[in-house]
């Protein structure tokens, strides 16, 4: 069940924002929770760490397939770690930040920290935006119908039957990130490019020897599939509740409703706080990036009545309903280019 408020319209202003900020403030909820994050870091680091002890005791054996598993979890933990090193809700300062970020991303997972803070940025300042958000980029799965028209080959089966192919092509986000991170630095859009490019390099050296050296190589084969793409599958179920199939704005919003109106909560308990990280609070993260993320869970109720106060819709929604959204989403956006390739057929047959 989808639960959306939706209140008399009026126009929101900046001062509507400035006030509800002072709400927040008010309640301390911007404070950091250096308690939490080292419990939760501490958590993550011996998750790392006993997947992989696991890997060298386990040997050459195909229960190491429990183990890819096991190390796939870990993966998306460490990412969402990332993510809130990101947005200094772990450390105050840039520098601290930085460092741990480029641990946790370039040398944990073999992401460019640097390239996806700078691509997270962007889709921050502008969530869902057609030109201005690279999160709905007309790349492999298209998310505006204008775009789906004229793709052919590959490209246009993909958009075709992008709802039915959007978890399948998960397996290949972590794959994706690992080429998107390789782009970055080499076109110079990397901060601390060499820095970056060594960090890379040790994962990608130490992640390979690892398997080559412990397994046979159809095990070790068999692993990086298995890892990887479980690792994908769910960095990727992480984000797609948030924002794909919410509304696309034009940019002439102000920063509450632009924020509020292309998110999407997801409803759980502190289950699905752990798994997806805190980002299941997507419209207070957006509102308040910077705010620790079991802040999130009590700053809802606050934002949730105030956006009914001034006339702002307020989605929240259960996973599997969030799921089935975007998937609508995704098939309604490839219906003109299904007509489009009916129409190719049709005119071939005459």
């Amino acid at each position: 069940m989808t639960i959306t408020t939706t209140p008399p319209p009026r126009a929101t202003t900046g001062s509507d924002f400035a006030a509800l900020s002072r709400r927040i403030n008010g309640e301390g909820l911007m404070r950091r929770r250096p308690a939490y994050y080292s419990a939760r870091l501490s958590v993550v680091a011996l998750m790392f760490i006993g997947g992989w002890t696991a890997f060298f005791v386990i040997g050459s054996s195909w229960w190491q397939m429990v183990t890819a598993v096991f190390l796939a979890v870990t993966f998306a933990q460490l990412g969402l770690v990332a993510h809130d090193l990101a947005h200094r809700q772990v450390f105050r300062t840039k520098r601290p930040s930085e460092i741990a970020g480029r641990l946790a991303g370039n040398l944990g997972i073999g992401m460019s920290y640097g390239w996806w803070m700078d691509k997270h940025t962007r889709h921050h300042n502008n969530p869902n935006h057609d030109d201005l958000d690279p999160d709905v980029t007309p790349e492999v799965l298209i998310w505006a119908t204008e775009s789906a028209l004229g793709r052919r080959g590959l490209k246009g089966f993909i958009t075709r039957h992008q709802a039915a192919l959007f978890f399948p092509l998960l397996t290949l986000l972590a794959i994706d990130l690992k080429v998107s991170s390789v782009k970055a630095l080499r076109n110079g859009t990397v901060k601390q490019r060499r820095l970056e490019a060594a960090l890379l390099i040790l994962h990608a050296v130490g992640y390979l020897s690892a398997l080559l050296i412990v397994l046979s190589p159809v095990q070790a084969i068999a692993f990086l599939l298995v890892h990887q793409a479980l690792f994908g599958v769910y960095l990727g179920m992480t984000f797609a509740p948030n924002h794909k199939g919410m509304p696309h704005p034009t940019g002439d919003e102000d920063f509450l409703r632009k924020q509020v109106v292309t998110s999407r909560n997801v409803r759980g308990g502190w289950l699905t706080d752990a798994a997806l990280g805190g980002l299941n609070y997507q419209i207070e993260h957006h509102l308040f990036p910077a705010m620790p993320t079991p802040n999130l869970r009590k700053a809802q109720p606050i934002v949730r009545a105030y956006c009914a106060e001034v006339g702002v819709p307020y989605e929240e929604t259960s996973l599997l309903t969030s799921y089935r959204q975007a998937l609508r989403f995704l098939h309604e956006v490839g219906v003109p280019a299904r007509a489009e390739h009916a129409a190719r057929r049709a005119s071939r047959t005459r």
